[in-house]
């Protein structure tokens, strides 16, 4: 099981919170669920905000309180929420499984592959895998798109992390792994 003290990403801006809670036994979807809530709800009350309750849209999708875009992601043993104001959109992945070539190949386009994995780029499918996990939330948060395929989100290198776009709309990802956890967090910010 990871520490719940994973460190934030490198350059994340300033007015983003990310919390973590461990998932507790017997580590299922309840489980995960409201460990996710219990995140959300710290990270909230990080930012400053009264309203800690976060429900869900018919969805699917975590509705935060008007001000803060906010998004949650779970493992089996950790859940994690980010909130950030002054963002159109904001999406986060924990991933902790083994990524196969398989699905490097269908997830990953061949110039993402050439570009940002070893050895010519920084990183793992893993990372990877979580940073078009975060963009897709990112990205679909503001509903604008429909028949959307995170597979489809296009990463390129950016000086302080990754740029994910989708039909000419970009998001800055920042991508961290400690032992055998990628966290992934994508901000659409205003304007």
């Amino acid at each position: 099981m990871v520490a719940v003290g994973l460190e934030f990403p490198a350059g994340i801006a300033p007015g983003t919170w990310i919390e973590f809670h461990a998932v507790p036994w017997p580590h299922g979807p309840a489980q995960q669920f409201a460990a996710g809530r219990r995140a959300a709800a710290a990270a909230l009350a990080a930012a400053g905000c009264a309203d800690r309750v976060v429900p869900r849209d018919p969805d699917g999708r975590p509705r935060f309180p008007h001000g803060f875009a906010g998004s949650i992601a779970h493992t089996d043993h950790l859940a994690v929420a980010v909130v950030a104001r002054d963002a159109v959109a904001v999406g986060i992945d924990l991933e902790n499984a083994e990524i196969s070539s398989r699905v490097t190949e269908f997830v990953l386009r061949e110039a993402e592959r050439r570009a940002l994995l070893a050895p010519a780029g920084a990183y793992t499918p893993r990372e990877l895998f979580a940073a078009k996990e975060a963009a897709f939330k990112a990205l679909s948060g503001t509903g604008a798109f429909e028949d959307f395929l995170f597979w489809r989100i296009e990463l390129t290198h950016s000086g302080s992390g990754l740029i994910a776009s989708y039909r000419g709309v970009p998001t800055q990802v920042w991508v961290r792994t400690e032992a055998d956890l990628a966290l992934a967090v994508a901000i659409r910010c205003l304007g």
